[in-house]
């Protein structure tokens, strides 16, 4: 707990303070603070009635209050002093005279320090400098910060430290990208966080939508190509998995007669962590019977657009200090071969057409001429301009992701996947307005109904902003014989070596046996569209407490 001798005797200075304001009569940890006569009024309430008033009108009024709160400052001038104090992340300054509180209860005042919790009561008034304040005539301790709070707690030093400490980090305030447009203080992403929950239930309350709740715990880890998280149920004597997605649940409460469900729930998978990635995130999942991929691309512009109105009172929103604006009319829609077409970029060979992804010969055939050229181009750009060297590592990166393509269409992999691993280095960074992506390749589909005019696509798209995937939806396959060919497909991967292939839920297919009507489902990720209403860059800056390698024993390089 202690990183520093000077730490440890701060520590016990704080703890033998707590004896002396025990010895005043204070108790040292009460249980609450309710002076009698009074109504404890939140610090924010009291800013939002009283802002506005006039010294004049605070002095002919008297208005009395009682508050409760956290000391984030405090200084002592002979018989009085102020102190600030902090509740429910709004803060009023307070005054405190010997004459006015009594010998005792000034004692109790010069024993407090910096994070302390204390009650006061008094009325309001405006000092010299016009600062709301008030005037205290009782004070109560109620808790002792016996740790020191830190001075600056933000800043890049310190980033694993707030995410370590999310309570230090929250009562302290600091910023996100802090001096950018889209800054915003800690405290109010989470707030506005709670807010995202809560306009998607209202619109999806408002249009016929049941909420429900599926298992966090299953036999089968299916609903999307991940790999688990695995445990064991001792009584059963049975292997489990956490869920990684609840989509073949409430499938099954469609084909049960429930038309329109969804589910804000946890997922869990067992990949690594990165600025869009955390093993424990939340997701909204909904399913909608007799619709299609279609119905849903209106719906996802439709739900976006409001829940952004509804968190942040607009459209519009700053990420990566690049205005975004969310409202339906300025999304863009493509097909994944359009994309990586549009994106292709310049000095990198000849662009690839629709008919480039017709098959793996004329795929394999463009690369064999691209990827070279893409060589002698990365080469030829200086590494002593930031520009060109910048330029240069993108190339670098496109001419390692399309050879490892290349390699995988000649060990026979399937063309549907590498399209898709194209677009990924291709199209998808460059997606910073709202972007729907549809038509998918099937061999990274399992769980998407067939194209009727191109069966080896799906109907299927996900849409993007800021530059990566925040939602993923489809027209659900509904025939059970299909169902299973693709599980047992699926399973044939799994066995060459693809731990995020699908298992085989027989269950899943016995009940479309039973029928399941033409329906479109999705999933959106909370995380990331807290992230986009936000200005987050971070997946870490918009979960409490996201997972954290072990911390660093004491001593220990790489200690925080």
């Amino acid at each position: 707990m202690f990183e520093s001798e000077f730490e440890r005797n701060l520590y016990a200075l704080r703890q033998e303070k707590l004896k002396q304001i025990a010895a005043l009569g204070q108790p040292a940890y009460p249980n609450t603070f309710a002076p009698e006569g009074f109504e404890v009024t939140p610090i924010p309430q009291i800013r939002a009635g009283f802002d506005v008033a006039t010294g004049e009108q605070l002095e002919a009024e008297r208005v009395p209050v009682a508050v409760a709160g956290r000391i984030m400052a405090i200084r002592q001038q002979g018989k009085a002093g102020f102190a600030t104090l902090q509740q429910d992340g709004k803060r009023l300054q307070i005054y405190v005279r010997r004459d006015a509180v009594g010998d005792q209860a000034f004692e109790l005042y010069k024993l407090l320090d910096l994070g302390d919790h204390v009650g006061v009561t008094g009325y309001l008034f405006r000092t010299r400098t016009n600062e709301l304040t008030i005037h205290v005539e009782t004070i109560t301790f109620l808790s002792k910060a016996l740790l020191a709070l830190p001075e600056k707690y933000h800043g890049l030093a310190d980033v694993e430290l707030r995410y370590r400490q999310r309570y230090v980090d929250l009562f302290m305030n600091s910023l996100l990208n802090e001096g950018g447009p889209d800054q915003v203080a800690v405290r109010d992403v989470f707030v506005k966080r709670a807010a995202v929950l809560r306009a998607i239930r209202k619109f999806f309350d408002g249009r016929g939508y049941m909420e429900v709740e599926t298992p966090m715990m299953q036999k089968i880890a299916g609903g999307a190509a991940a790999r688990p998280f695995r445990t064991h149920h001792n009584a059963l004597d049975m292997d489990l998995f956490l869920r990684i997605a609840p989509e073949l649940y409430l499938k099954r409460l469609v084909v049960g007669g429930f038309d329109r469900v969804y589910e804000i729930n946890r997922n869990f998978r067992n990949e690594g962590i990165s600025t869009q990635h955390n093993p424990e995130f939340t997701m909204l999942e909904f399913y909608q019977a007799y619709a299609n991929y279609h119905d849903l691309m209106d719906l996802t512009q439709e739900l976006i657009a409001f829940v952004a109105s509804e968190v942040n009172g607009t459209t519009k929103t700053w990420f990566n200090g690049v205005e975004i604006d969310l409202a339906p009319e300025n999304w863009t829609r493509l097909t994944m071969r359009e994309a990586i077409i549009r994106w292709w970029p310049e000095q990198a060979g000849p662009k690839p057409t629709i008919e480039t992804f017709s098959n793996s010969s004329n795929l394999q055939n463009w690369l064999d001429h691209v990827i070279p050229e893409i060589w002698t181009t990365k080469e030829a750009l200086l590494t002593d301009d930031i520009r060109e060297y910048e330029r240069r590592q993108e190339f670098m990166v496109l001419h390692s992701a399309l050879s490892l393509t290349k390699d995988q269409l000649t060990r026979g992999e399937p063309l549907g996947k590498a399209i898709a691993d194209i677009f990924e280095t291709v199209a998808e960074k460059h997606l910073i307005q709202p972007t729907i992506i549809y038509e998918f390749p099937l061999a990274v589909s399992p769980l998407s109904k067939q194209k009727p005019d191109e069966p080896d696509w799906v109907e299927r798209f996900e849409f993007y902003i800021g530059g990566f995937e925040l939602g993923n939806a489809f027209s659900e396959l509904n025939d059970p014989v299909e169902q299973h060919r693709r599980f047992e497909e699926q399973v044939a991967q799994h066995a060459r070596g693809d731990e995020e292939a699908h298992q085989m839920d027989l269950d899943y297919v016995r009940a479309l046996g039973y029928g399941l009507p033409p329906t479109a489902g999705e999933g959106i990720g909370i995380d990331r569209l807290t992230m986009i209403l936000t200005g987050a860059r971070s997946i870490r800056d918009v979960i409490l407490f996201p997972l954290l390698k072990p911390e660093p024993k004491s001593g220990e390089p790489g200690e925080v």
